[in-house]
């Protein structure tokens, strides 16, 4: 038990209430949109709206930007699902689409990460950078219903749950490594809708 009680202390926790509500209602979000729940975007509101004052206190600005655009896609999302046919129907992008899509997303990512680092106090910028300018990509990807979403988002989660870690935002970490838990399941599910389509 001693191991494990050093093991905490040495890396310094920290958990706060806050934080707590913002994951427990991110953790929702991402279940529901695995199964195509319109409900989804709904806790997504919530949980980004706490994000928004979380990161900002962190110093992750670009990832601040990103809440507020999560907190608009959120309503996006929900018009766009509620709008669109009862049934949930699943599409895929060419190969050639994904390429142009990572081109402009890294490109993209650069120039911003270039801003941060000169003109600001941002912490890892040019990594902040690209989860902000990808996690973008992907949510309009999420909306479009298009399957490689989810591909987007796990190596998304991966590297935020570095980020967060590095912050000391430690249950967001693990809120990430759920996230890239639930991505796989997503990816699943929307490829048995697509394939039974």
């Amino acid at each position: 038990m001693e191991d494990f009680s050093f093991f905490f202390n040495t890396i310094n926790f920290n958990w706060s209430w806050i934080e707590t509500l913002a994951v427990v209602f991110s953790v929702i979000y991402v279940i529901l949109a695995a199964k195509g729940n319109i409900w989804c975007w709904f806790f997504a509101a919530i949980s980004v709206s706490i994000y928004i004052y979380l990161c900002y206190e962190a110093k992750l600005f670009a990832e601040t930007i990103l809440q507020f655009f999560y907190l608009l896609m959120a309503f996006i999302g929900y018009f766009s699902w509620n709008n669109s046919n009862t049934k949930f129907n699943v599409k895929q992008l060419s190969i050639s689409n994904h390429l142009m899509v990572i081109f402009s997303g890294a490109l993209i990512t650069f120039l911003i990460g270039f801003y941060l680092t000169i003109y600001t106090e941002a912490k890892m910028p040019i990594i902040d950078s690209f989860t902000t300018c990808f996690s973008i990509i992907a949510t309009f990807l999420v909306i479009k219903k298009i399957l490689e979403n989810w591909l987007y988002w796990i190596i998304i989660d991966i590297v935020s749950a570095y980020i967060y870690f590095s912050r000391d935002l430690h249950l967001t970490c693990i809120l990430f490594l759920i996230y890239t838990c639930v991505a796989m399941v997503g990816y699943i599910n929307w490829k048995k809708k697509l394939l039974h389509e």
